[in-house]
């Protein structure tokens, strides 16, 4: 008796989607075939298995090269979306706000039904209060084009992550309320594809090349999900109906959201796969995707009325001043160069399989160049670092990604100490946020890594923090205390001036937890986070504060488009500061790159970040793709020697890590502690 009240109220729950196919009898004959034969790459039965029941067959689904240039939402698509997600509003007697969006992100529509919330609160829950926390005039259209990002950006061919997923990755703890467990995967990940961001494009009219910044960067709050069309992911849906843009703190239970069942309702037809889905696990724990399903809506999406018949009545298309002009779009095809990406034909040995990013005209926007500081990286050093980061991903085993077995697939980005850009290059479908992210870990690593990080700092314009209606509360954090608690923390008074430590992104990212050591409730928190009480996904210390006076800033350049002094939009730089435009990044994937000179010491010129597959992975592809590459240059450049690393540091008796990298990384090979020693 006991094991089976076990296995109904704990374990069914966790296994939901296996036991979804006892329920409707649609596995017949031809598909059970299919199955049988073990068929491999892209296949329609991709898309007959994300759809309505027939999704609950398992399916054939891509491994990374199924897009091409067909592989976008068309306006009738966007129009179907749209369509489904309003019935399932309308049957719940819900009023939503609903976005559509292409991988890379452009707007392709954004829907306001008549009588929804035109502003949402940000608010975690957790009664924590500074930061974000409390401000009420966020418009919605924001917060849905916001989750519609997230959910394009976070997948791939290879793994379908929701808003849900990014709630469950970025808590205090992982998995969220599981006390004395170390802090989510992509612990700060929410912080990045800023509307700041100088790598994120922003929008003209139409379709441009991206990848798009986002107006809240990434969302935790539930409702955001990827849209497939043949196995491969072609955008995004985002949902706002429930007033409140937040995160899920519990993930104990199982909820009917609002957002998520009219959201889920949207994307009938255009759903991940369900081998993509709920099939990842992080650390060994499941990644959540839903909460609900097709057999959970109100109404029945197949049968919604059409689009035609609903505009203009049960609401209307938005214009979103800086993301869409009010009309339905078509989105663009990602690998394409109409989407910003694509195969690359001049840089990279063919064999690499490289891709490269490109403005509106073709024209490749990072392409490897030389440094122009003293003792800097050349265009060939920048070349090899990215040739050997990228052959690294290429051989080794993904950790987020299906089938099981396959490669892992990255951003690449390279600095030099001034954060300016010397190089990016992205293997194939890699996930889009991790674009805009490897840069930032990139630039962390060499910032903190450098002797003007406190200089910086202490220069940095106070943050103001507000009120809910986003006036001025009177409280401002001033930026150079977080200088002052590393420096105690650490016990360096030369800290973040002197030079004299490396700092890997782990590194950084110890000192940003709320906990030190990472999870160990009752601990101080690092020195640049928030304490606990304070801390929340939306305050959680120098990594928001240094870039919340424009995230605001853009808001109200939305919020007051219309108004008679319209609020300017925010600059291309996050931070006021030059060498972090983009803001900082506070989960592992980066190093600091040395030059080896001739007297035998070294000296900082830039910075190396990787993003994709695996925070672990994303470690030892920055760790081994510059130590490769320094051994093909004979030396040239490396690491910083073992005894400037921040392992060697034990602020409060615990060591700092460096890096971590998988036991047994590579396909095709019994190789161990592929990282010890280098």
């Amino acid at each position: 008796m006991l094991m089976n009240a076990i296995f109904k109220q704990v374990l069914k729950p966790l296994f939901r989607p296996l036991f979804r196919p006892l329920s409707r009898p649609i596995v017949t004959s031809a598909v059970l075939g299919v199955l049988l034969t073990g068929l491999q790459g892209c296949s329609s039965g991709d898309q007959a298995s994300s759809v309505g029941s027939a999704e609950q067959a398992a399916g054939i689904s891509c491994d990374g090269s199924c897009a091409d240039a067909t592989s976008f939402l068309t306006v009738a698509d966007v129009q179907t979306v749209i369509a489904q997600a309003v019935a399932e509003a309308t049957a719940l007697g819900e009023k939503a706000t609903i976005a559509v969006v292409d991988r890379v992100g452009n707007v392709l529509g954004v829907f306001r039904m008549n009588g929804a919330d035109t502003s949402v609160t940000i608010s975690s829950g957790t009664g924590a209060v500074g930061g974000l926390e409390g401000i009420a005039v966020i418009p919605d259209t924001l917060a849905a084009i916001s989750k519609a990002i997230t959910g394009a950006y976070l997948s791939s061919e290879g793994n379908a992550f929701s808003t849900r997923t990014a709630s469950q990755i970025i808590q205090q703890n992982f998995n969220p309320g599981e006390t004395g467990q170390p802090s989510g995967p992509l612990f700060g990940v929410q912080f990045s594809n800023l509307p700041c961001s100088d790598l994120n494009t922003r929008f003209t009219t139409g379709v441009g090349a991206g990848p798009h910044r986002t107006p809240l960067g990434l969302a935790a709050d539930l409702g955001g999900f990827p849209l497939y069309k043949n196995g491969t992911p072609v955008g995004g849906i985002g949902v706002i109906a429930d007033g409140v843009y937040g995160v899920d703190l519990s993930i104990t239970d199982r909820d009917r959201n609002v957002d998520e069942l009219i959201a889920v309702a949207g994307s009938f037809n255009f759903a991940a796969p369900l081998d993509r889905r709920e099939r990842i696990t992080l650390d060994g724990k499941v990644a959540r995707f839903s909460d609900v399903w097709f057999e959970d809506l109100a109404s029945t999406p197949a049968t919604a009325p059409t689009f035609a018949s609903i505009n203009g009545t049960a609401g209307s298309l938005q214009k979103v001043t800086a993301y869409t002009d009010g009309a339905i779009l078509a989105g663009t095809a990602f690998g394409q160069p109409a989407s910003g990406i694509k195969p690359d034909s001049t840089n990279f040995a063919a064999s690499l399989d490289a891709f490269v990013l490109v403005d509106d005209s073709g024209s490749e926007r990072f392409p490897p160049k030389a440094s122009t500081i003293a003792n800097g990286l050349t265009k060939a050093e920048v070349t090899q670092l990215i040739s050997s980061a990228i052959g690294v991903a290429n051989r080794s085993r993904a950790q987020i990604r299906r089938p099981t077995g396959s490669q892992m697939r990255v951003t690449v980005s390279i600095v030099d100490t001034t954060g300016t850009v010397l190089g990016i290059a992205r293997t194939r479908d890699g996930p889009i946020f991790g674009t805009d992210v490897s840069l930032q870990k990139a630039r962390t690593a060499a910032f903190y890594s450098g002797p003007n990080a406190a200089a910086d700092l202490r220069s940095a314009p106070n943050t103001i923090y507000l009120n809910s209606d986003a006036t001025p509360s009177g409280k401002e954090i001033v930026i150079a205390d977080y200088v002052n608690n590393a420096i105690a923390f650490l016990g360096l008074p030369g800290a973040l001036s002197d030079g004299g430590i490396a700092f890997a992104d782990r590194s950084g990212g110890n000192l940003s937890r709320p906990f030190y050591p990472d999870g160990l409730q009752g601990s101080p928190p690092g020195p640049f986070s928030k304490p606990q009480g304070e801390w929340s996904v939306f305050s959680d210390g120098l990594q928001l504060d240094l870039v919340m006076n424009q995230v605001i800033q853009h808001v109200l350049h939305v919020a007051t488009a219309g108004s008679p002094a319209p609020q300017p939009d925010t600059p291309q730089n996050c931070t006021n500061i030059a060498r972090l435009p983009n803001g900082i990044q506070v989960f592992p994937g980066s190093v600091p790159i040395y030059r080896h000179l001739a007297n035998g010491t070294v000296k900082l010129i830039g910075g190396i970040g990787v993003s994709g597959d695996g925070v672990d992975q994303d470690d030892m592809t920055s760790f081994l793709g510059l130590y490769e590459a320094g051994v093909a240059l004979n030396g040239a450049i490396g690491h910083a020697p073992a005894t400037m690393r921040a392992d060697t540091l034990t602020p409060k008796g615990v060591r700092l890590r460096y890096v971590q990298c998988p036991q047994s990384p590579f396909l095709n090979s019994s190789e161990t502690n592929v990282c010890s020693g280098k």
